[in-house]
């Protein structure tokens, strides 16, 4: 009895760190894009969806996420996160983030779309490189457009 409990136990453990639903490092360079199988490069424009279950699918940019989640249960998705713009590599919380559109920045789909962490770097940018800026909710319905 105290050997099927052990096996329970280390189990239930396994099954606790497999379900890890948290972010995972992209190695620019050497990742493919989900979306659009692209080799993601850029380290200001990718992005990663992670489900409640953990599996992390990787984007070279955001337009790329937002157009797999049309092919996808978007009711498994936990975190939807894009890079910052103004601090290259970090992934943040694409639902509070605040995007810029604006021809001034290429992006690697053509989008020329750019998260940004706050409002106040994404005004910021906009002063110097123009466009027009967008919440989360704002972004989706144009992509739908």
């Amino acid at each position: 009895m105290k050997t099927l409990k052990y096996y329970f136990i280390i189990a239930l453990l396994l099954i606790l760190v497999s379900c890890d639903a948290s972010p995972k490092q992209i190695n620019y360079g050497t990742d493919g894009c989900h979306f659009c199988k692209m080799t993601i490069v850029d380290k200001v424009h990718a992005a990663e969806i992670v489900t409640k279950k953990g599996k992390v699918y990787m984007f070279d940019a955001t337009e790329c996420m937002i157009n797999f989640m049309e092919e996808f249960d978007t009711s498994q998705i936990k975190l939807y996160l894009s890079n910052n713009y103004a601090e290259p590599e970090v992934l943040v919380d694409a639902t509070k983030a605040t995007f810029l559109i604006s021809e001034n920045i290429p992006s690697p789909m053509g989008a020329f779309l750019s998260a940004f962490k706050n409002r106040t770097d994404a005004e910021k940018i906009q002063a110097e490189k123009g466009g027009k800026l967008y919440t989360w909710k704002e972004l989706l319905a144009k992509f739908k457009d």
